[in-house]
């Protein structure tokens, strides 16, 4: 039996390669420190957990969903942007739920696009973003995140071909890999671009909790207007630590979500129910757990970076998402930097250039262990002598 083309022709997962490397090194029984993951490491909250455990002794939770998702679980979406954003959203008809965000990410082109249409796509980006170019065999262009542009794509750069030819843009804000964030006038000026040129805008935001330095990243959707061209996705994996929960949303532009829904009617029968019920708990209920959580993130960004320029590698600290975004030295590409750093110091990391491009020259690091393992892996790192 072979495989059908279209699964032929999906990208090789990026991922998978490092995981193997890992695996292989930790079976050796090296003491690997994995910085290369994106794998939260801290336990879903208390009260979430035992939220989950009575919505699922109730019998009325045994049955199918509604298809479209549960209204508690919408109407607690739309409180939620309402509370954090000041943003009104519709939980009727601008609220799409969903397995995750990684779903609506890899749905959209196959709701929106027909084969050969032109997508936008950040590059350093998400992998998986490509998952749905390949599946609805759509055409991409990328758009160069670079240093000196603080990582936000220039759209000057854009042609008025690709500008006219574009039927959706992702960004992806707090930044996967690069911890950058962006502004409401960049947000602004997006819908401005997307609104003469008819683009379809999607904000990835699942690091949307995830600020530094007293600064709450912005919503695509407090700009003026941007629930006219565009929607975001949230998910409750990064803010909860719901990652194996497999549960997001996509809200705003009201078309947008109903061609989601179309498509996922002959997918899914929506989440279990309880899930949905303790999601909603999660957003409505007191969200210390969050405040606490962006607190030892910071404390991990701050040792890291505090301890990179300690042994003479020049980095910047990121300003959001649970990711920091490393030069490699003179004289390596990112493979054969994360390679060293594996071989001879049982570090893992992710290479850049697995991100796209504009990701050679650099490293993404994972806030993703505690602040004595984060200073052991620089000390090894020390010793190599590179710096």
């Amino acid at each position: 039996m072979e495989f059908s083309n279209r699964l032929k022709d999906l990208p090789t997962q990026f991922f998978a390669s490092l995981v193997q490397k890992v695996a292989k090194a930790i079976k050796e029984g090296r003491d690997v420190i994995n910085l290369g993951q994106g794998n939260p490491d801290q336990p879903t909250p208390d009260h979430i957990i035992k939220a989950l455990q009575q919505a699922a002794e109730n019998p009325k939770n045994h049955k199918y969903s509604p298809f479209n998702g549960t209204h508690k679980f919408k109407k607690a979406t739309a409180d939620f942007y309402k509370r954090e954003y000041n943003v009104e959203i519709d939980p009727d008809t601008e609220v799409a739920v969903l397995f995750g965000a990684k779903i609506g990410l890899v749905e959209l082109p196959l709701t929106l696009m027909n084969e050969g249409d032109l997508m936008l796509l950040p590059d350093p980006g998400y992998p998986d973003y490509l998952s749905g170019v390949s599946l609805a065999n759509v055409e991409y262009d990328t758009m160069p995140l670079l240093k000196e542009n603080q990582f936000l794509p220039d759209y000057q750069s854009l042609t008025e071909d690709q500008k006219k030819k574009a039927k959706l843009l992702y960004l992806n804000y707090p930044n996967n890999p690069t911890g950058a964030t962006a502004t409401k006038e960049f947000f602004q000026e997006t819908v401005e671009l997307a609104g003469r040129y008819d683009i379809g805008i999607v904000h990835d935001f699942a690091y949307g909790a995830i600020g530094f330095n007293g600064q709450k990243p912005p919503s695509f959707l407090q700009v003026d207007g941007a629930k006219e061209v565009g929607i975001e996705l949230y998910t409750m994996s990064k803010t909860y630590n719901m990652a194996g929960w497999r549960v997001g949303f996509a809200v705003g532009n009201s078309k947008i979500v109903e061609a989601i829904n179309l498509l996922q009617d002959h997918l899914f029968v929506s989440l279990f129910p309880a899930v949905q019920e303790a999601s909603a708990i999660a957003l409505l209920d007191d969200q210390t757990c969050v405040t606490e959580l962006v607190e030892l993130y910071e404390g991990r960004r701050d040792t890291l970076i505090k301890e990179c320029h300690r042994i003479g590698w020049d980095v910047e600290a990121p300003r959001g998402s649970f990711f920091a975004w490393l030069p490699v030295p003179e004289g390596y590409s990112s493979k054969e930097f994360s390679d060293l750093l594996l071989d001879k110091a049982d570090v893992a990391v992710a290479p850049g250039n697995g991100f796209g491009e504009y990701g050679e020259g650099y490293i993404r690091v994972g806030l993703l262990v505690d602040e004595e393992r984060l200073r052991e892996a620089v000390q090894r790192i020390e010793k190599l002598g590179i710096f």
